[in-house]
């Protein structure tokens, strides 16, 4: 079959599915164990994934909310940090899938469950009204708006297991950029996590977040670091990453050539965004034949690379401000290891101290993270490749 720009396969973009989730069997596998475990009343622990960006934690996320949700479970999936509180993006994501469950038959559990949503949704908006349609004046429930997190939290993913279990199914809560959370929300989520697993709840959580999320974790609640279950979430191997490139092709009936499949895991090193794009600009440049060929991986990979420079890189470069890309470009010196915050400070002729203001913001933008205490690190792969490439101003 022809290799036509319709019948792409790839497709880059944050978050987006690709057509062949590769290389994440472990974790897949141990979510469904646990969904299993939670329905036979076993105890398992929440979830916790961590890499840098583009290396598919939010698919794999989607992935394991379509697994929960193909049992029939209840599902929250949420981002964090995305201008709204905890309280308020779990309350409007519970929303929709609770309206598809409420019918007059429902359980007298499920009935309670409903109504001490209403009440979740009034301790943030308390103009606003939901209806299930359904009359739920006599129902028991309610009392998830006393305005502390951790309580209203607790009655809420309580209130939800023990309807949806009466139902036989479970409650799983997704939480993206996880990393965002105020240290209140996290703390909340730790605490519901363990005592839904101390009190045998039908609840799964999962977290996904920048690298710095197991300290984050660990930080907020003491117990945490044996509470969750820790996955990195890091680049492909090398053997794994061509079946990116190769299985949606071969769906497609085009084949590639090894060497062509084998220039493009190098390029992008086994980077699940990065290899999406290539791919798609490769099969965009080799249009009207049935086999993509090294030559084609090479028109790709430039313009993959062109692609990743003005969009992926462009954007995050560009919301810095003149004396974060300082600082940034005296990092790119060190490459992907990270940097000492000691030695940037020497770079720029600058105390440590005076660094701290402009330090904080570039992580707060998400365009670092501190791996460990006195160490500065990018959160994007190929970054520091990237500022070196870029025209020093101050620089004649």
């Amino acid at each position: 079959m022809l290799v036509e720009a319709r019948r792409n396969p790839y497709s880059p973009g944050a978050g987006r599915p690709p057509l062949a989730l590769v290389g994440r069997d472990l974790e897949l596998s141990d979510w469904d164990v646990a969904l299993d475990r939670v329905m036979a009343g076993l105890s398992v622990q929440p979830v916790a994934l961590y890499g840098l960006r583009g290396v598919g934690k939010t698919v794999l996320q989607t992935a394991m909310a379509k697994s929960a949700e193909g049992r029939g479970w209840l599902v929250a999936q949420i981002e964090a940090g995305a201008g709204k509180t905890l309280r308020v993006a779990l309350g409007e994501a519970l929303y929709g899938p609770l309206s598809d469950r409420a019918r007059p038959s429902a359980g007298r559990r499920f009935l309670r469950a409903l109504k001490t949503a209403l009440s979740f949704k009034a301790s943030y908006d308390s103009t606003g009204a939901w209806s299930f349609g359904l009359d739920l004046a006599d129902a028991p429930g309610g009392g998830a708006d006393s305005g502390v997190l951790e309580t209203d939290l607790d009655k809420l993913v309580k209130d939800l297991s023990e309807g949806l279990g009466e139902e036989g199914v479970g409650v799983a809560v997704l939480v993206d950029e996880a990393q965002d959370l105020t240290t209140g929300e996290l703390v909340a989520l730790c605490a519901i996590a363990h005592r839904a697993s101390q009190q045998g709840w039908p609840f799964l959580l999962c977290l996904a977040g920048l690298p710095s999320l197991p300290r984050d974790v660990a930080e907020a609640k003491s117990y945490a670091e044996r509470l969750f279950v820790f996955y990195p979430i890091t680049a492909l191997p090398r053997a794994i990453a061509g079946e990116a490139l190769t299985v949606p092709a071969e769906r497609a009936g085009v084949a590639w050539e090894p060497a062509g499949v084998a220039l493009l895991v190098d390029e992008a090193r086994g980077y699940p965004y990065f290899l999406q794009q290539y791919g798609q600009d490769t099969w965009n440049s080799a249009l009207g034949d049935d086999v993509i060929t090294v030559h084609d991986a090479r028109v790709g990979a430039a313009l993959g690379r062109a692609a990743l420079d003005n969009g992926f890189f462009r954007a995050r470069w560009d919301r810095a401000t003149r004396s974060e890309q300082a600082y940034l470009r005296a990092m790119a010196v060190d490459g992907e290891a990270g940097s000492s915050s000691g030695e940037v400070a020497r770079r720029l002729n600058r105390k440590p101290t005076s660094l701290g203001p402009t330090r904080a913001g570039l992580i707060a933008k998400g365009l670092l993270y501190a791996p460990e205490h006195g160490r500065i690190a990018f959160t994007v792969p190929g970054m520091a490749d990237f500022i070196t490439r870029q025209p020093d101003p101050d620089i004649a």
